[in-house]
């Protein structure tokens, strides 16, 4: 079952068990986690990290971190699909409210599951998103 999808901050704070995830979020992924469900992550958090990672604001080691972790089976966190849906379900989301184009992708990602979204995204919280923070 998909019981969430995961924000890019939140997915590699999770990963690294870093205490910037709010412990309400932590508590929900391990829930999910121990119920062998899923949280999904949209493909624009990939690029992301690689576009934060060409920055400097992330360790080189950071995509590869996330990809061999989403490689393992039994990890929680798994690749979301980004199709025509996802993007029709942008239109759910105002741009004025969330105008971050790769986080209006991962916020619609979860509107088009009917899951919630974990993030600490301030806009995406005060939007019609249901969110886990």
């Amino acid at each position: 079952m998909i019981a969430g999808v995961v924000d890019t901050h939140a997915t590699l704070w999770y990963l690294l068990g870093n205490t910037l995830l709010s412990p309400a979020a932590r508590t929900f992924m391990d829930r999910v986690a121990a119920a062998g469900d899923r949280i999904l992550l949209s493909p624009i958090s990939l690029a992301e990290i690689i576009y934060l990672t060409e920055k400097g604001r992330l360790s080189a080691s950071a995509y590869d971190e996330l990809k061999e972790a989403l490689a393992d089976d039994d990890y929680v966190i798994d690749q979301a699909p980004f199709t025509a849906d996802v993007v029709d379900a942008m239109r759910q989301i105002s741009r004025s409210a969330v105008p971050d184009l790769p986080d209006r992708i991962v916020a619609a990602t979860a509107i088009y599951l009917n899951v919630p979204l974990v993030s600490r995204d301030g806009r995406i919280r005060a939007s019609n998103v249901r969110t886990i923070w």
